[in-house]
């Protein structure tokens, strides 16, 4: 009986110091942007029943530009990392404006776009900006499958793009 009660007790406290992803962003001191509308011929989501595919996005910062650049040239790989965690916090807000980050239920894939030198090889551990991000925020069920490439150049000459697809409660 007394083990009961302890795994009982235990069972209690975990939930009371478990926290949600809208908690977490908080203690990160992550304030979520407000996105503007996208500007091209494409929503920036489209639901399909559980399945949530949102458009590729960059790295906006809070003052309207992008972080820009060819990563391995004019931007380090920790740069690119961090110009990916960005793009990981621009697509929380989406998610967070349609749904709110507690309706996630699992992330399932990202494809990131990485704007590199031609002879620039750890396009993977710039996008470990983005995956590291969603599995502090979201644990267990922030990682997914993840594809990670160099592209010679993207929209406005963007350091980073990614797009990615999400389960929703």
């Amino acid at each position: 009986m007394k083990n009961i009660a302890a795994l009982v007790l235990l069972l209690l406290s975990f939930n009371l110091f478990a926290q949600t992803p809208e908690q977490k962003i908080k203690k990160l001191g992550i304030e979520l942007p407000q996105i503007p509308e996208s500007l091209g011929s494409y929503q920036d989501m489209v639901r399909v029943g559980n399945l949530v595919f949102l458009s590729g996005r960059g790295p906006l910062q809070a003052d309207g530009k992008y972080i820009i650049g060819k990563v391995g040239q004019d931007l380090t790989t920790n740069e690119g990392y961090q110009a990916a965690r960005l793009t990981a916090i621009n697509q929380l807000a989406i998610l967070k404006q349609a749904f709110g980050l507690d309706k996630i239920k699992k992330i399932i894939k990202v494809n990131g776009y990485v704007n590199t030198a031609d002879s620039f090889t750890e396009q993977s551990k710039v996008m470990n900006g983005f995956s590291d991000l969603l599995i502090e925020v979201f644990g267990e069920q922030g990682k997914h499958a993840r594809t990670s490439v160099g592209v010679f150049t993207l929209p406005q000459n963007m350091a980073i793009e990614v797009e990615m697809i999400v389960e929703v409660k």
